[in-house]
């Protein structure tokens, strides 16, 4: 049986004195697509700052590619091959578009500048503005193929479909099943059923920090009444 690329198990995570994770349990398959859902404050983007070693108060174990990671800092969690778009999408603003994208420098297996600019030629167009004043989706694009260019195993997405209009989203969703399709894994955090159900395999639903349902892909329509009640305020 293959072995699970990301294997969480007891995670429990805290702020200060607030416990916000309650004993999760996630895997990720090589090559699998899986999402995080929920409502907002229900714990997904603490689940992923905690898989990454951003936030360091935790316990319970995260092994990623066969390695305890749970006490290594983000950049060796980083350089082991896991990569993380947080939601605010960490643009540098006083760098150009270009700069953005040349800045981290590709390792093997990652993405060529030239492959950026041939996948995005609007980034290519936009090479001389600055990162902060491209629109909404272009800063999306950008910020996940920048990481693309450490040659990432696992993918950590944060609400990339957030304040997009429908056009840019699919073009975001095509990306991410093109990358699926080579044999990355995407950890997928998302509050659009329509987008997450495209791409995952299989769904974690979250509530108040803990995982209260898993729903696999050929279930979803079958579940769909549930899904909805989970994600509506």
């Amino acid at each position: 049986m293959t072995a699970a690329l990301l294997d969480v198990r007891d995670l429990n995570a805290y702020y200060g004195q607030s416990h916000v994770l309650h004993g999760l349990n996630l895997r990720v398959m090589p090559g699998e697509v899986v999402s995080l859902l929920g409502r907002n404050g229900a714990g997904k983007t603490t689940t992923l700052k905690s898989i990454m070693g951003v936030l360091r108060s935790r316990t319970g174990s995260v092994t990623f590619d066969g390695a305890d990671v749970l006490r290594l800092p983000s950049h060796r969690i980083a350089a082991r091959g896991m990569a993380w778009v947080p939601e605010e999408r960490g643009i540098l603003s006083s760098l150009s578009v270009r700069e953005n994208v040349e800045l981290p420098p590709a390792r093997p297996g990652g993405w060529s500048a030239e492959r950026v600019y041939e996948t995005f030629p609007v980034l290519r167009e936009r090479g001389q503005h600055p990162g902060s004043k491209l629109s909404g989706g272009e800063q999306q694009m950008l910020a996940i193929v920048r990481v693309l260019r450490s040659g990432p195993k696992l993918l950590l997405l944060d609400e990339p479909s957030e304040g997009l209009a429908p056009v840019i989203v699919q073009r975001i969703g095509d990306m991410v099943e093109r990358l699926s399709g080579e044999g990355l894994a995407v950890l997928l955090v998302e509050q659009n059923l329509k987008f997450a159900s495209r791409l995952a395999d299989r769904h974690y639903v979250f509530v108040d920090g803990r995982i209260v349902d898993e729903v696999k892909r050929d279930d979803v329509q079958a579940r769909r009444d549930d899904l909805v009640r989970y994600l509506s305020v």
